[in-house]
């Protein structure tokens, strides 16, 4: 006898592990596939208001892990798979291949139809060195055009929690295979040409995309995920929006009595659902370009980011800040950064 759904999902309330948030039974009730409900329970997939499950993807992070590590361990096995520890804290398997030191793998984007870098190819190439490991971004790979707080010119755009699960699994390569060390060349076939329907211009970022992932997946943005997030909203009385992983994790410290819920770019979406007495919650870049899409207009700056590290920013960001609280007085803003330190607050 087929199990009901409910019985599928077994007695406990099923919660996102990439998020923390508890699905209401009664979405879990309508999904009707129990397979399903595994991929929402491993946090592969994000369960929907209506039942239906949308698959996450992978980040360009976690493809250029997948490819290194592929190309690590073909020095001495073939390989079709790999395992990846996400920045999250998930372990993955991805397919990616691999043959005599040279490791390929496309990105996987879920059900995320907008996806710029869907199913974009990194190949690794990688010799056994004795002066332990060295990963050097070849062609396809963005560089930054100026200096940053963060980065120098010159520096490849991967970002550094990309950088640290690129390196884990590269460690992890190694101890399998047994080898000190290596050198590895990671590659991103037309990656320029690609890059051109990305922000990366706008980020001053030229040559190729950047390798990115706070969490190691893909959020299927489409308009499945957008209604049941915006259900949450709307059911939520004293919500906390966040943009990011960033401003989840802090603003779950900050707020634990307030109900936090990633709404990503769909900022305005959200609010416009909103009960009153919202906080939007996280780092500068998406909330500011929300708030005063001209907010970096004659500054010389690339990122709101920059504007905020150089303290060159006067009243700019002060006047928009209060434009926007004269329009929605119920919505407190705070900007924090990526430590979790509150740069402003609203109030």
């Amino acid at each position: 006898m087929k199990a009901s759904p409910d019985e599928a999902a077994g007695s406990e309330r099923l919660v996102d592990p990439v998020t923390g948030f508890v699905y209401p039974q009664e979405w879990s009730a309508r999904c009707r596939d129990p397979q399903d409900l595994t991929l929402a329970r491993r946090g592969l997939g994000v369960l929907t208001a209506s039942g239906k499950v949308l698959r996450r993807g992978f980040s360009t992070g976690t493809t250029a892990a997948a490819a290194c590590k592929a190309a690590i361990l073909s020095l001495e096995m073939a390989v079709a798979e790999v395992e990846v520890l996400i920045p999250c804290g998930m372990r993955v398997k991805v397919s990616a291949s691999g043959n005599a030191g040279v490791g390929c793998c496309s990105k996987y984007p879920g059900d995320y139809p907008e996806d710029a870098t869907a199913w974009v190819e990194f190949i690794a190439r990688t010799e056994r060195s004795d002066e332990g490991t060295a990963l050097i971004a070849g062609e396809g790979i963005g560089r930054f055009e100026r200096s940053t707080s963060r980065f120098r010119r010159g520096d490849p755009a991967i970002s550094p929690t990309s950088y640290r699960c690129i390196m884990h699994a590269c460690q992890e390569a190694l101890g399998d295979i047994g080898a000190r060390g290596v050198r590895i060349e990671l590659s991103v076939p037309h990656g320029e040409e690609i890059a051109e329907t990305t922000l990366n211009r706008r980020m001053g970022i030229a040559g190729g995309i950047s390798v990115l992932g706070s969490t190691g997946l893909v959020e299927p943005w489409g308009g499945h995920l957008l209604d049941s997030v915006l259900e949450r909203v709307e059911k939520a009385k004293r919500p906390v929006l966040t943009t990011g992983r960033t401003g989840m994790r802090y603003a779950s410290m900050l707020f634990p009595d307030r109900e936090v819920i990633l709404v990503g770019a769909k900022i305005g979406e959200a609010l416009g659902r909103c009960k009153g007495d919202a906080i939007l919650f996280g780092l500068p870049g998406l909330i500011m370009r929300f708030i005063d899409p001209r907010i970096l207009e004659g500054t010389g700056f690339w990122s709101v980011e920059e504007l905020i590290d150089s303290g060159e920013y006067g009243s700019r960001i002060p006047e928009a800040l209060g434009r926007f609280k004269r329009d929605l007085p119920w919505v407190r803003v705070i900007l924090v950064d990526r430590e979790g330190r509150i740069l402003v607050d609203s109030g």
